[in-house]
């Protein structure tokens, strides 16, 4: 098994951890994204736990597949990759997707992100909350 590979695994077998609770993020559901087909997100830590202040999302973009081209027009988002290779596209400005990569999206900004030839997994991070 590769290192992002077990990344993966890690993050799946781990917890969200709270002042009063906790949660297995193994008992979170996989979410097929509305718009996007083999687009699939857990939502880890959403808005109603925040005061809507921010969200985080274990996202996951089936080989082959890609988040198209949005805006969030009043959101911040980070995406940091933790598995496979792909691309993003901020602006126009192409963006390697890989292990380690933390990619800082303004608000307002178009951008999309395209697995390459296995799944990419990445961990995003909405500034207010997305859900």
């Amino acid at each position: 098994m590769s290192i992002s590979s077990e990344l993966v695994k890690k993050v799946d077998e781990g917890k969200v951890v709270y002042l009063e609770k906790e949660i297995d993020i193994k008992s979170l559901d996989w979410n097929a994204h509305p718009d996007f087909k083999g687009v699939f997100r857990k939502h880890l830590v959403k808005g109603e736990s925040t005061d809507d202040k921010f969200s985080l999302h274990l996202v996951k973009v089936e080989s082959g597949c890609e988040i198209g081209k949005h805006i969030h027009e009043d959101k911040w988002e980070l995406h940091e990759i933790i598995s496979g290779v792909g691309k993003g596209v901020l602006a126009n400005k192409e963006i390697c997707y890989n292990l380690g990569a933390f990619v800082v999206i303004p608000e307002g900004i178009e951008h999309k992100v395209i697995a390459g030839e296995e799944d990419l997994y990445l961990l995003s991070m909405f500034a207010p909350a997305l859900v």
